[in-house]
């Protein structure tokens, strides 16, 4: 039966030479970012170029390389392969304004339509990418609820359009009058900018296609095993089917290892908890690459902390105990061994005596 099982690593990801995309997502406060992270140092090692993007609100890409990155490609020290940027669409709609009396007027229309702020500052950014030759780009997403909002982008932006194509049958030339009042009429004019919502939207549908083609996109969900997380894994599993896209990894991280000598209470009680999930896991996601990943003492930051724990990504993790431990046990055994001859003799004793 175990050998019919999905290995329980990432090893697939690098394997699939025509992967350009990689989603990373799953409930706030899971490890998302540092799983990225080091996905992203992994396929470097057999990629030509690596991207890791985050489209994270609260950007914690910085923190995980220790280094300072923008919304521009920036190269990761340590790596001549591997670029990091942060991109967030809620400042970016500055993007879209005119200067004075302008901005009001671009800021009614992201209004108007709900989204379409982010979803045009997203299809910027992708067409940005786009021009730039990555041959794997990893998205460190925001928690669930923004990411599935970003894979509603393309929808978002084609609502948008024909909003903006009604206003201009209902309102004329009005767009094109306030365009000249601010002399802006070439760049801000309403074929202007119905022309770059329509460019922005071709992007967007090509990206999309891309995305529900499982030999360019693939999601990884990652979650910790506890209830809220197994719940939230599961809802985002559903919608990536509904949206058409591919998911066959979960990693689970912060899994604490049954241990012998582990003599708390409260770690026992968090072991079979965690069990308990992890079966569950299992028996849901029979089909699916499954990497479990240890808690660890300490924090994961800095290139050589993310490298050293990518190991972990790559070969199933197995306990202290069971790998290194051989001696310890046989000893134990040898130990036990000789207390049942010790006892079987005293039986033997008050036996006949």
């Amino acid at each position: 039966m175990a050998a019919d099982m999905p290995e329980a690593t990432v090893q697939n990801i690098l394997d699939q030479e025509s992967l350009k995309w990689v989603f990373v997502g799953g409930k706030g406060g899971v490890g998302k970012t540092t799983c990225s992270s080091i996905l992203s140092i992994c396929l470097a090692s057999v990629r030509s170029s690596v991207l890791i993007i985050s489209t994270d609100p609260a950007h914690n890409l910085s923190d995980a390389f220790q280094q300072r990155f923008t919304k521009s490609p920036t190269l990761v020290q340590g790596f001549s392969n591997l670029f990091a940027m942060e991109v967030d669409p809620t400042v970016e709609t500055d993007d879209l304004a005119g200067p004075e009396g302008m901005d009001s007027l671009f800021s009614d229309l992201a209004n108007a339509i709900p989204g379409i702020d982010e979803a045009m500052s997203f299809a910027e950014m992708l067409k940005l990418v786009q021009t730039m030759d990555y041959a794997t780009i990893v998205f460190d997403t925001a928690p669930t609820g923004h990411t599935l909002r970003l894979l509603q982008f393309p929808a978002t932006l084609e609502k948008g359009l024909s909003k903006l194509m009604s206003l201009k049958s209902r309102f004329g030339g009005l767009m094109n009058q306030m365009s000249r009042m601010f002399g802006m009429e070439d760049e801000f004019g309403e074929d202007a900018l119905l022309g770059r919502l329509e460019g922005l939207k071709d992007v967007i549908e090509q990206v999309n296609r891309q995305f529900k083609d499982p030999d360019l996109t693939t999601f990884v969900c990652v979650c910790i095993p506890e209830f809220l997380s197994l719940y939230e894994t599961e809802r985002l599993v559903q919608e990536l089917a509904k949206f058409e896209i591919d998911t066959h990894n979960i990693i689970i991280n912060q899994v604490l290892y049954d241990d012998e000598d582990v003599e708390s209470k409260l770690l026992r009680a968090r072991m079979r908890m965690q069990q308990k999930y992890l079966d569950q896991f299992y028996m849901l996601y029979d089909d699916f690459n499954i990497t479990k990943l240890p808690l660890l003492p300490e924090e994961v930051t800095g290139v050589e902390a993310l490298k050293a724990f990518s190991h972990k990504f790559l070969t199933p993790y197995i306990p202290p105990t069971s790998r290194s431990n051989v001696e310890d046990m046989e000893r134990k055994v040898h130990t036990l061994r000789l207390q049942l001859k010790t006892a079987e003799e005293e039986l033997e004793r008050m036996k006949s005596g």
